[in-house]
């Protein structure tokens, strides 16, 4: 198992309903150990075991609830 951090910038929140959002919807995706989403840094903290699933599914989960999302390199 190769668990790693990914952070994305991710923006159109408007309150902390939306970071829970996100958060519930990417603890639902296959190898997410982890997710921590903050309306005030517009930032989603993912640990992941990319064996399981990838920076892409990670940022179309966020992108289908109607938010922008890029990785923060």
């Amino acid at each position: 198992m190769a668990t790693t951090t990914h952070v994305f910038q991710v923006d159109g929140m408007h309150c902390g309903s939306c970071a829970l959002l996100i958060d519930d919807a990417l603890e639902d995706l296959p190898g997410v150990h982890a997710t921590q989403t903050t309306i005030k840094h517009r930032r989603s903290t993912v640990e992941l075991d990319t064996s399981q699933s990838g920076p892409d599914e990670v940022i179309r989960a966020i992108e289908e609830l109607g938010y922008h999302a890029s990785p923060v390199t």
